[in-house]
């Protein structure tokens, strides 16, 4: 068996993850000691599953195609800037998500308790629907220049995204990389 450092998530149109990345070289300077997201591996996830034994990963499929039966495409809009807990004592820098339809919530919970039926950990709180853009270094901490240039950007509206389908990604290191990649393992249809 090998395990896959895997995950569910919804993939973003290059119109959003090019002006999400347009929005982070405008932050970069006065946040010192982020790590931030490349633009080409942006994807709003829906849950973190971990390291998965390559024979559970058809399992994750089928039950993830029955999250997605019977739950109709459905419209978000990525705009603005946050933070965990909040940007004056971020550990997460992201992107805000609107969904106006309210499909995002129950499907994330869905596929929650679904991953949990096969022994994956499930969350202990609410799914908050962001883009995670960044995340401190350990002892990192934000300051007064990065809040002012966040604040600047709080409207700043980085795209709409027809969710017509959702991804099991796989993520691996490379150590002469500088981040990981994903590979899409599955691509799942909503009807």
């Amino acid at each position: 068996m090998q395990k896959i450092r895997s995950f569910i998530a919804i993939p973003l149109t290059d119109e959003i993850q090019n002006a999400a990345g347009r929005m982070v070289d405008r932050l970069r300077e006065p946040a010192t000691g982020v790590k931030w997201v490349d633009a080409d591996n942006l994807h709003l996830t829906l849950k973190f599953l971990g390291d998965v034994d390559n024979i559970e990963v058809p399992d994750v499929c089928k039950a993830l195609r029955k999250c997605c039966a019977n739950v109709e495409p459905f419209s978000l809009s990525i705009q603005g800037i946050g933070g965990f807990p909040d940007l004056q004592r971020a550990r997460v820098v992201w992107a805000g998500v609107e969904d106006q339809s309210s499909g995002l919530c129950p499907l994330a919970e869905s596929i929650d308790i679904e991953m949990g039926k096969l022994g994956f950990k499930r969350e202990f709180r609410d799914y908050t629907p962001h883009l995670t853009l960044g995340r401190l270094k350990k002892g990192s901490r934000l300051g007064e220049d990065f809040v002012a240039a966040a604040e600047k950007e709080a409207d700043t509206e980085l795209g709409t995204i027809h969710v017509q389908e959702v991804h099991v990604f796989a993520s691996f290191m490379d150590k002469h990389q500088k981040g990981p990649t994903y590979n899409v393992m599955d691509r799942v249809a909503l009807d």
